[in-house]
């Protein structure tokens, strides 16, 4: 008689790991070219409960399982999984055994009053700031790194023991992010799964977890807006969205709910064609918020596709801009289309709001030929503001009309020894 084994997390997962290898065979996940899908050697039972012994803790099962029989860090989510012996050196041992402060419902008033001293407290001590750090980061242990200030954190004590937590800087209003899943196998097995699918997952695990059905079940029963919005984001990793999932978001869409711009970014993520209608309407709008994101949309994914009816209605439009992020958002989108002209943006140019003035001269830099229109530049150099010369001269790095010249020999000796000025400037004004 033939007794089959009933497979496991654990041989999923690791049949997983080959399949990921498989799929990413250039590596060009984030993170790959560094662990390259292989695992460390897996430690002993002795070894794990060595350690835990020494340093006064019990790790949650999920993780040992992993330690002991998958192996003792390498491939994982972003740069990989530390070692045991190099997660655990990030943390104070006494805070290693402490329980957990932090929850995932934690509010941005309450993270406030923790990490307070650490960013309003200039004179604090070494050790006052070693203390409320580890108060802070207590009852954790940093399993892995995504890059610059961020890392993954392990719960090991307290309510919400086994969750894997992101962690940043300590920033004002801006609690430390703890995963959708409830322990380390499946948060693990989900960053195989999502390669596996062929997922957008530069910032894998941020977003709710699920296909496209799953994220639409979600929406539609979720008791409150904030999981709806969640829902919609999680379709961010899918990279093409299917045309059953575009009619959903144009369902969406059309009933003018909260998520409406949502909806309209993912179904121009997948065909900004699809989208062509909703964009139009956001260009024309009274509001110049829905302006804003549709030039966001735009720039975003509008780059491989006809944009001639699209800039007519940005021309068009253009007048109603009051506000710098607009303005430069307004020349991202037309800079490779050519449409740019110091015509268009005179006002902006000439406008009494210096942060106008700037995000002008930074939208026009890809005009060919300013010479022709050196009238326009002359009346926004009137106002004597030297910053808007120091723009004209880093962003344009020509002159644009010998009688310009003046304008920008006054400003220059304040500006000519910093090297982000080119040559071309240099050799005319010295």
């Amino acid at each position: 008689m033939l007794f089959w084994k009933k497979e496991t997390q654990l041989d999923r997962i690791k049949k997983k790991l080959e399949q990921a290898m498989r799929k990413d065979t250039s590596l060009k996940v984030f993170g790959a070219s560094s662990h390259k899908y292989k695992v460390n050697e897996k430690l002993t039972e002795k070894e794990l409960a060595d350690w835990q012994a020494k340093n006064r803790v019990t790790l949650p099962k999920p993780y040992t399982q992993f330690l002991t029989k998958v192996g003792n860090g390498g491939a994982g989510p972003y740069y990989g999984m530390y070692s045991i012996e190099k997660a655990a050196s990030y943390t104070d041992k006494n805070a290693l055994a402490a329980k957990c402060v932090l929850h995932p419902g934690m509010t941005k008033e309450d993270w406030n009053v923790l990490i307070e001293p650490l960013i309003n407290d200039e004179d604090i001590s070494d050790p006052e700031y070693d203390a409320v750090r580890n108060r802070v980061l207590g009852g954790m242990m940093c399993i892995g790194t995504q890059g610059c200030e961020y890392d993954m954190y392990l719960v090991l004590e307290g309510e919400h023991r086994g969750k894997v937590v992101y962690t940043s800087d300590f920033y004002p209003d801006h609690p430390f992010f703890f995963v959708y899943e409830d322990n380390f196998l499946d948060w693990y097995e989900r960053w195989l799964d999502e390669i596996i699918l062929d997922y957008d997952i530069a910032w894998f695990g941020s977003r709710m977890p699920g296909d496209e059905n799953a994220l639409i079940q979600v929406y539609q029963n979720a008791p409150d807006e904030e999981i709806k919005s969640k829902a919609l984001d999680g379709m961010f990793k899918i990279k093409k969205i299917s045309q059953p999932t575009i009619d959903f978001l144009k369902n969406v869409a059309d009933r003018g709910q909260k998520d409406r711009t949502t909806a309209i970014q993912l179904i121009c993520k997948t065909s900004v064609d699809a989208g062509r209608d909703y964009l139009l309407e956001m260009l024309h709008s009274d509001s110049e918020e829905d302006l804003l994101q549709a030039l966001q949309i735009l720039n975003g994914y509008g780059k491989a596709v006809d944009l001639a009816e699209f800039i007519e209605a940005i021309l068009e439009n253009l007048h109603r801009v009051q506000d710098p992020e607009t303005l430069r958002h307004v020349g991202y989108v037309l800079e490779s289309s050519g449409a740019i002209t110091l015509q268009n943006f005179a006002p902006f140019l000439r406008h009494a709001d210096s942060n106008i003035r700037n995000a002008a001269i930074y939208a026009t830099r890809s005009c060919d030929d300013k010479s022709k229109d050196w009238e326009i530049i002359e009346q926004m150099l009137m106002g004597g503001d030297k910053e808007v010369v120091k723009n004209s001269i880093l962003y344009w790095g020509i002159i644009p009309h010998e009688k310009l010249l003046p304008y920008y020999r006054a400003a220059w000796p304040e500006y000519k020894d910093n090297p982000n000025f080119g040559s071309t400037s240099k050799s005319v004004l010295d």
